[in-house]
C-alpha cells in the first residue's frame, strides 16, 4: 500500500519531537563536563567528515565549490566550537557578589532546525553544537532539494553524541522532508523554539508559529571603498569574499560603492584580482537571468560565472571569477541592485561619503536591512560616521563581509546565523550562540528594606515638626536676649 508522502512526512516529525522531549528531559541533568564531551566528540566528528560532507552538498544542490563547501563546514566544527567549548551553560553561571545576584542556565527544550539548501551541512552541524552545549534536543527539517547530505550530517553528529553518552534522539532529522512537515515541525506543541534559517516565506513562518524563533533576514551587502583604503588589499579581499562558495553566504557583498577620485584605480586592481565588467549588451543579458517573476532566480545561485555566462548567452574566459556591471540606478526593476548569491556585483560611482552612505542604505531598503555593511577606510573618522548612519547589525571594517560577518576575520561571535535586530524583522541583532537557547533564572538576594509610604511621609511630617520647634525654640532665645540687653 503506497502513503502519502506528506502524511508520513508529518508523522515522523511528531515521533521524532516525542524521542527528541524524552532525551531533552535526560540530557538536562547532565554536568557540565559530560555536555562538553558530548559536544567535542560532536566537533571531531564534524571536522573528520568535513569533506565528504561538502562533496555531497555540492552534488547534491549543484550549489557552490567543494573546498569552501568543506572550509565551511570546518568552521563550524571548529571555530565555532572554540568560540563556546568553555562556556558555562549548566547550573548556576554567574554570581555578581556585589548585588547578590546569581544567574542559572536552565534549557529551554526541544528546538527545530530549519537547514537552507545553500549551506545544508554547514548549518546543521552549527545548530546542533549549540543546541547540545545548551542541554536542547534538536529536530532538522531539510531543504528538500539537500535532504541527503543534511541527513547525513545529522546522522553523524548523532552517532557521535550518543557514543559520548548522550541520550538517544536527542539529536534527529526528517528523512523525507516536505513543505507540510516543516509546517508541522515549527507548530507542534512539543517545539519549545525555533531556529529558521533558509528563504524569507520559512522565516515568516516560523515567526507566525506563535513560538519563539531565531530568524534571519536577506543580506543585499553594500562595501564603500573610501579614497583613504588601501585599494590593493581592499579588492583581494571583497574578490575572494564575494566569490567563496559562488557567494552563497548571506553576508556576501553584492554591490562595490566606490568614490570617483579613485574609480578608475579600484577597476583596474578588480580587473587583475580576475572581474569581469560587462558591456551594456552583457549587462542586459545577465539582468535578465537574475530575477524570474520578481523574485531572485535559484538557478543562478551559488553557480560558477562560467556557467552564470552560459545560461545568460553571453561568454566569458575560465580565469574569471566574478561579473560585475555599472550601475547607477537602486530598486526592485534594477535587478543588479538586489541580493544575488552568486559571483555578480553591482558597482556604483559616488562623489563623496556622504553619497557613498545614501546609497547604501538604499541598497539595504531593496532587501538588506539590518544585515552587514562593509567599509574599506583608513579613515577612523569616515568609519565612525558611516557605522552610525546604517541600519545593519554588523559594519565589517577592512574584511571581507562574507568571512567579517560569521565572525572568521573580526571579533565577532563566530556563527552561521546572523540576525538582523528589528530593522529587518528579527528578535535579535545577534550572531546567535548557545547563549541564544537557554533561559537564565536569577537567584536574588534581599539587599535592602522596602519602606512603608505612609511611614514614610509620617517621619517626614515629625522631622518637619522638630525643625519647627527649634526654629521656635530659637527665636525665643534671640527675643530673650536682645531683652536682657534693653534691661527691659
Amino acid at each position: 500500500m503506497m502513503l502519502d508522502k506528506d502524511l508520513e512526512s508529518i508523522q515522523e516529525a511528531r515521533q521524532l519531537l516525542e524521542q527528541a522531549k524524552l532525551a531533552q528531559q535526560k540530557i538536562e541533568k547532565m554536568s557540565q563536563d559530560q555536555v562538553d564531551q558530548i559536544v567535542q566528540s560532536m566537533a571531531q566528528a564534524a571536522t573528520k567528515e568535513a569533506g565528504r560532507l561538502a562533496a555531497m552538498a555540492v552534488s547534491e544542490t549543484g550549489y557552490g565549490k567543494i573546498e569552501d563547501k568543506r572550509t565551511k563546514n570546518l568552521f563550524s566544527a571548529r571555530d565555532i566550537f572554540e568560540s563556546m567549548k568553555d562556556k558555562k551553560t549548566v547550573g548556576i553561571i554567574s554570581r555578581n557578589e556585589e548585588k547578590q545576584v546569581w544567574e542559572v542556565a536552565e534549557p529551554v527544550g526541544v528546538i527545530a532546525g530549519i537547514v537552507p539548501s545553500t549551506n545544508p551541512t554547514s548549518t546543521a552541524i552549527f545548530k546542533a553544537l549549540i543546541s547540545l552545549k545548551s542541554r536542547n534536543a534538536i529536530v532538522f527539517s531539510p531543504h528538500p532539494t539537500a535532504a541527503k547530505c543534511t541527513n547525513e550530517t545529522v546522522r553523524i553528529l548523532q552517532e557521535a553524541a550518543e557514543e559520548a553518552n548522550a541520550p538517544k534522539g536527542i539529536i534527529s532529522s526528517i528523512t523525507n522532508p516536505t513543505l507540510s512537515s516543516a509546517h508541522e515541525l515549527i507548530n507542534h506543541k512539543l517545539t519549545d523554539l525555533i531556529l529558521a534559517t533558509g528563504g524569507t516565506d520559512m522565516v515568516k513562518v516560523a515567526y507566525s508559529s506563535g513560538k519563539p524563533a531565531y530568524g534571519v533576514g536577506p543580506g543585499n551587502v553594500p562595501v564603500f571603498i573610501h579614497s583613504s583604503a588601501n585599494v590593493e588589499k581592499a579588492v583581494k579581499q571583497i574578490v575572494q569574499s564575494k566569490t567563496f562558495d559562488y557567494g552563497t553566504i548571506c553576508a556576501s557583498e553584492q554591490a562595490i560603492i566606490v568614490e570617483k577620485s579613485i574609480k578608475r584605480k579600484v577597476k583596474k586592481e578588480l580587473e587583475n584580482e580576475g572581474a569581469y565588467f560587462l558591456d551594456d549588451y552583457e549587462k542586459k543579458k545577465i539582468e535578465e537571468i537574475i530575477m524570474v517573476n520578481g523574485r531572485l532566480n535559484p538557478g543562478i545561485v551559488g553557480k560558477s560565472p562560467q556557467t552564470l555566462a552560459n545560461m545568460a548567452g553571453i561568454f566569458v574566459s575560465d580565469g574569471i571569477k566574478v561579473l560585475i556591471a555599472e550601475e547607477s540606478n537602486i530598486g526592485k526593476s534594477y535587478p543588479f541592485s538586489v541580493e544575488k548569491l552568486s559571483p555578480i556585483l553591482a558597482y556604483y560611482t559616488v562623489e563623496d561619503w556622504q553619497e557613498a552612505s545614501h546609497v547604501c542604505n538604499e541598497l539595504l531598503k531593496v532587501g538588506g536591512l539590518g544585515h552587514t555593511l562593509g567599509i574599506h577606510s583608513e579613515n577612523k573618522q569616515i568609519i565612525e560616521k558611516i557605522g552610525l548612519e546604517q541600519k545593519v547589525s554588523r559594519v565589517v571594517v577592512n574584511s571581507g563581509t562574507t568571512f567579517g560577518g560569521i565572525g572568521a576575520t573580526t571579533g565577532i561571535t563566530p556563527s552561521m546565523t546572523l540576525g538582523c535586530g528589528t530593522y529587518g524583522n528579527n528578535v535579535s541583532s545577534d550572531n546567535i550562540g548557545p547563549e541564544h537557547l537557554l533561559n537564565i533564572k536569577r537567584i536574588a538576594f534581599g539587599v535592602r528594606e522596602m519602606s512603608n509610604e505612609q511611614e514614610s511621609d509620617n517621619v517626614h511630617a515629625r522631622k518637619e515638626e522638630t525643625e519647627k520647634t527649634i526654629s521656635r525654640s530659637e527665636v525665643m532665645d534671640i527675643v530673650k536676649s536682645v531683652l536682657q540687653e534693653l534691661k527691659i
